[in-house]
């Protein structure tokens, strides 16, 4: 045969190729699609602003007052113009500690402030007023931002003030200043024992992460491939019910998500050093609840795709979205509003946060109800829509 011949018949193969993939509109979608998912990803998941604007905090003052009035009043009072000035933090009542902690973990705030009880009498002891900041380990990279931003502000405000009451008592202009001292200090406090890392953010994430794209990319191969080889349809003809074939590949997939985001998570501990703050129980039953939610969007896609090239390529365009925009590697709050909306609809985002509040803080129930809820009814309405579609496609 000589090399024109062969050249033609490759040519033949590659158009009969090109045909079969045209004759797919989901793929040809698929192929515009994904490439420009990745692109506005790249482009803009990244913070492009190193400040802070309406981040929400928690102020508790705890001051009691001394001879002279309240000397935590006056702070309140300072912090609340100077961010009316900048719009920095959404400043939220708090009564102390552990309402600062509860509400961390509930994920109503991203940090706390505390005025103590002692302020007034420590300045006027000639001590250092300290005002304690409490952080949230779940988040170090707005933790370590939020920690700054308030430990400048403070301390700016702090000289302001020293500054303004020596140019008083010498009686010169408030905006003169012949001397400053420094009447406040920060102390940094985390709502649990120990440094916050990125280690520790990243793990519980990566964990639902994996669980979820085995699920995603396990079912294409397990009803999809089965589909092209003719396989599936000796299933079809023994003397089994469909749901029987449903529910034995779904617990297969169950079964190496798990293992997978165990396995993972095992490393994390023992390796980089991650120390789960809440209940193990907990955590399984978090694994769970979230190979549910994403069962049901595996089969439904894998239903009314033709081949698992097809599955397979649709799956990866959910995947990528969810593996950058759900809090997985970056910090959903550094993102542009208009990406932390997309993530506020997609369930890996309520699958990470639940995770994370129970390993990192030790959150208990009540405080991810809400995440559990969200991937409840998620799980079981992608269920109520694909099983009947999976069926329907398997000829019933």
């Amino acid at each position: 045969m000589g090399v024109g011949r062969i050249f033609a018949h490759s040519g033949w193969i590659c158009w009969k190729d090109l045909l079969e993939f045209s004759r797919s509109k989901i793929r040809l979608v698929m192929l515009v699609v994904m490439p420009l998912f990745m692109m506005v990803m790249v482009g803009f998941i990244f913070p492009s602003e190193d400040s802070l604007q309406d981040t929400p905090i928690a102020l508790a003052n705890q001051d009691l007052g001394g001879d002279k009035g309240s000397l935590g009043n006056a702070f309140v009072t300072q912090l609340e113009t100077v961010n009316e000035q900048t719009g920095m933090f959404e400043l939220h009542p708090a009564s102390g500690f552990d309402d600062i902690k509860d509400m961390i973990q509930k994920g109503d705030i991203s940090g706390g402030l505390i005025v103590p009880a002692n302020f007034t009498k420590d300045i006027q002891s000639g001590r250092q007023g300290v005002v304690v900041i409490v952080t949230d380990q779940s988040n170090p990279q707005i933790s370590s931002m939020i920690q700054q931003v308030l430990s400048r502000t403070v301390e700016s405000m702090g000289t302001r003030a020293a500054a303004m009451n020596v140019n008083m008592t010498m009686g010169l202009p408030a905006n003169e200043s012949l001397a400053s001292v420094m009447p406040y200090t920060v102390e940094v406090r985390g709502t649990v024992p120990g440094d916050p890392n990125y280690f520790q953010f990243v793990a519980p994430g990566i964990m639902t992460m994996v669980v979820m794209m085995s699920l995603m990319t396990g079912l294409p191969h397990a009803i999809s491939y089965e589909k092209d080889i003719g396989t599936l349809d000796g299933m079809l003809i023994a003397p089994i019910n469909r749901m029987s074939i449903i529910l034995g590949k779904v617990m297969a997939q169950t079964v190496r998500g798990m293992v997978q985001g165990f396995l993972i998570f095992l490393l994390a501990v023992l390796i980089f050093g991650v120390v789960v703050q809440g209940s193990i129980l907990m955590v399984i039953l978090l694994v769970l609840l979230t190979v549910y939610s994403f069962v049901g969007l595996g089969i439904l896609i894998t239903s009314f795709s033709d081949r698992e090239e097809t599955a397979s390529m649709v799956m990866m365009t959910l995947m990528f979205p969810m593996m950058f925009l759900s809090g997985v590697f970056f910090p959903i709050q550094q993102m542009p509003g208009f990406m932390q909306y997309i993530s506020s609809v997609l369930p890996l985002t309520y699958a990470a946060q639940a995770m994370r509040k129970v390993v990192v803080l030790g959150a208990g129930p009540q405080a991810i109800l809400t995440e559990v809820t969200i991937l409840a009814v998620f799980g079981t309405v992608m269920l109520v829509v694909a099983v009947p579609m999976f069926k329907r496609a398997m000829g019933r």
